[in-house]
């Protein structure tokens, strides 16, 4: 079936409020893009942002494991996951009690490029998993982080985009997830870090290796592990990781 004949006829209502018009100005691109671009954001935007967030939380794991006391570090990426599923498992509740519909069940002109689209709009889990993903990687590289929440945001976007959630239903999704998150990392990572100590050398690396940048061998001391919560305090020797 093409998507486009999911377009339900109509123009936004006037007087509309920001929270709809920005919905319809949003949308409203897909109305002079190709089919296969559709296509390409509805994967992106239910799967493919997701899933390239979990490879950049790998691809960040395999860096930060080979620095010196990076025990903290995989605590905060071992984190991320687990955030993401508290922030959809607290989403459920809120939804149940707000029970807002999905716009395009609302408002006509929508262009609706996920066909059986279901359940309530408020909040947004792709956007709340997204960010509580983005968070955790963030705690252990700020390079990776920030890479992790431009995918985060535009996650976010394309929920718009694909004309299934309302801007105050992403909105919700960030808080929602960065709030998890960062409220929780204290107690969670002062937990994980006893027990990733007893984890093997290859997935947490060796804390009393030398630094990888420095080369095999670099001389000075090697900083003891760190054991408390991290703190983005930008001290990486390269001014990118923070748990080095």
């Amino acid at each position: 079936m093409d998507m486009r004949s999911l377009h339900l006829a109509g123009a936004p209502p006037s007087g509309s409020n920001a929270d709809v018009s920005v919905l319809y100005d949003i949308n409203g691109v897909a109305d002079s893009t190709p089919p296969w671009f559709d296509r390409g954001a509805a994967f992106l935007g239910e799967y493919g942002l997701i899933g390239m967030l979990g490879v950049l939380l790998v691809l960040c794991w395999w860096r930060v494991r080979r620095r010196p006391g990076a025990l903290p570090a995989v605590a905060a990426l071992a984190w991320g996951p687990l955030a993401a599923a508290l922030a959809w498992l607290a989403n459920m509740p809120i939804r149940g009690i707000v029970e807002r519909p999905r716009p395009f069940r609302e408002h006509d002109g929508l262009e609706v490029l996920l066909p059986g689209t279901t359940g309530y709009s408020f909040v947004s889990d792709h956007t709340s998993v997204a960010m509580a993903l983005a968070v955790g990687i963030f705690m252990a590289s700020r390079r990776y982080g920030l890479a992790a929440l431009a995918l985060a945001l535009l996650e976010a976007l394309s929920r718009m985009y694909l004309g299934v959630h309302y801007p105050s239903d992403v909105v919700g999704g960030i808080a929602l997830g960065t709030s998890v998150a960062l409220l929780l990392a204290p107690a969670a990572t002062a937990a994980l870090v006893p027990l990733l100590r007893r984890a093997p050398e290859w997935l947490v690396g060796d804390p009393e290796a030398p630094d990888a940048e420095s080369g095999a061998g670099g001389s000075g001391p090697v900083p003891a592990p760190r054991t408390e919560p991290l703190e983005c305090d930008g001290g990486g020797r390269d001014g990118d990781e923070l748990a080095a």
